[in-house]
């Protein structure tokens, strides 16, 4: 008995790490700034939304999603509600593409997300321009989609070997 209640306490634990990375990289702003290589970062709150709502929305639920976008606002100087309504997009547009989709390939997947993170970064960069006046450097917004793009690849093996390890047996809807 007390060896199935520790299974099911990691279990739940594991159920919920999608969302606690979610709010570890908007907390840190992760984009590998760190190492200093001047046009080196990506937007891994991109892909961790677009993929976890692409495959498992009920990990992630659209609250919790847009309270990380808060949370990203006051950390990176944005005004409230900017990255909220940004992630939200991401959601709605792996949304739209599951709905839309009879079979999952991952390649088709790919392009739609460099479609989605072009849409919804001009969105979230004209939106700045427009309204706050904030100045932005294009270069940076160019590699940052670039490597965004390029590393969904490589992450979403990754999540779905935490999927595959993690909710075996769980309903995906």
């Amino acid at each position: 008995m007390a060896i199935q209640n520790k299974t099911s306490i990691f279990k739940k634990i594991f159920n919920f790490g999608p969302l606690i990375l979610l709010y570890i990289s908007v907390m840190n702003e992760f984009d590998l700034n760190y190492f200093d290589y001047k046009y080196f970062s990506f937007n891994f709150p991109f892909i961790l939304i677009y993929y976890w709502s692409l495959k498992r929305i009920q990990t992630l639920s659209y609250g919790y999603i847009f309270i990380a976008g808060l949370f990203n606002d006051v950390v990176i100087g944005f005004p409230l509600g900017v990255s909220g309504l940004t992630y939200l997009l991401i959601c709605g547009f792996a949304a739209y593409l599951r709905n839309i989709t009879l079979r999952s390939n991952l390649f088709n997947e790919w392009l739609f997300f460099l479609f989605t993170i072009l849409v919804v970064t001009a969105i979230n960069y004209l939106m700045l321009i427009t309204f706050f006046s904030i100045e932005v450097n294009y270069y940076e917004i160019a590699a940052n989609i670039l490597f965004t793009f390029i590393l969904y690849y490589i992450f979403s093996y990754i999540f779905e070997g935490y999927q595959k390890l993690f909710f075996r047996g769980q309903a995906n809807d």
